[in-house]
């Protein structure tokens, strides 16, 4: 995580800041508004043969209801206002889904059963951190997706402005948690950046264990989903579209703010060690005579 030197993460200033700016940054739009594009009958099957929009519509709609949860039971007025925002984006993005579900008519059950946490501030970091992890694949899909020209511009205009909340949502993340650890005493980074790894660990290990669950189709799709826009990606091709991504929407966000880091530092190792696997060469022809 990186900020300004000129803002202490901790301080009272640090939190005006990431609260007034999530405040301040809010989008007013209504789902029930929007005008949907008309697809053709090749689009539109293949639109239905994604295998997301359960998972997708459950995770929002679950999300919503958590977070505000979770801001409910926070003392200070201004951090539970920004989150309880938070909130009523997450639930707006369930509207939105709903919408395109019932357009469109996608496979999925609007009236699914949700199982919220009872512990709805540690269900909050967990669910931070894998905003993180999902939110950082998601920009480089969303790009694949747009670039592949399945579907048309429209569509992508309108789900433009859900890239930008979650680029938003991770951020304002990212900053709440380092400022409540500074306040109960982890100022050593080292210890906050344990803290970090084992919250990641936990997202990752979550996501694992819903990718190998055979009855939640939708699990993982994010992170594979790219390889139906674009059969011939290779990992170093995603993985920079992931970090040219996320760079372009987080730019769009104040640079005094903390940014999540970890998973745009794995990328750069993991494109280092990509960089230096042998290329694999045409074999020799053989010579005649």
């Amino acid at each position: 995580m990186q900020a300004s030197a000129a803002i202490a993460p901790g301080s009272p200033v640090h939190k005006e800041l990431f609260c007034r700016d999530f405040l301040d940054t809010h989008l007013p739009y209504n789902p029930a508004t929007f005008e949907w594009p008309q697809l053709d009958d090749k689009t539109l099957a293949f639109l239905r043969s994604i295998p997301f929009w359960q998972e997708a519509l459950v995770t929002e709609r679950r999300a919503g209801i958590m977070v505000k949860a979770c801001a409910d039971t926070l003392e200070d007025p201004l951090i539970r206002e920004a989150m309880t925002l938070q909130a009523e984006e997450e639930a707006r993005h369930g509207r939105l889904l709903e919408c395109l579900i019932r357009h469109y008519d996608l496979p999925a059950d609007l009236n699914p059963e949700l199982h919220i946490p009872e512990n709805s501030r540690a269900a909050f970091v967990d669910f931070g951190y894998g905003e993180c992890i999902d939110s950082f694949l998601a920009f480089g899909f969303f790009d694949i997706a747009h670039q592949s020209g399945y579907f048309p511009e429209a569509l992508f205009t309108l789900f433009d402005p859900v890239l930008y909340e979650e680029a938003r949502h991770i951020t304002f993340f990212i900053n709440w948690i380092t400022y409540e650890r500074m306040r109960q005493g982890l100022g050593f980074a080292p210890l906050r950046g344990l803290a970090t790894v084992a919250g990641y660990f936990r997202a990752a290990r979550h996501l694992i264990g819903a990718i190998g669950n055979a009855s939640n189709s939708g699990a993982g799709f994010t992170a594979s989903g790219a390889l139906v826009f674009a059969p011939d990606l290779t990992a170093t091709s995603f993985l920079n579209t992931c970090l040219e991504q996320n760079r372009q929407r987080m730019a769009q966000l104040d640079a005094r703010l903390l940014r999540p880091q970890l998973l745009p530092t794995l990328a750069r190792l993991g494109l280092g060690v990509l960089n230096l696997w042998p290329k694999s060469r045409p074999a020799a022809t053989p010579s005649v005579g």
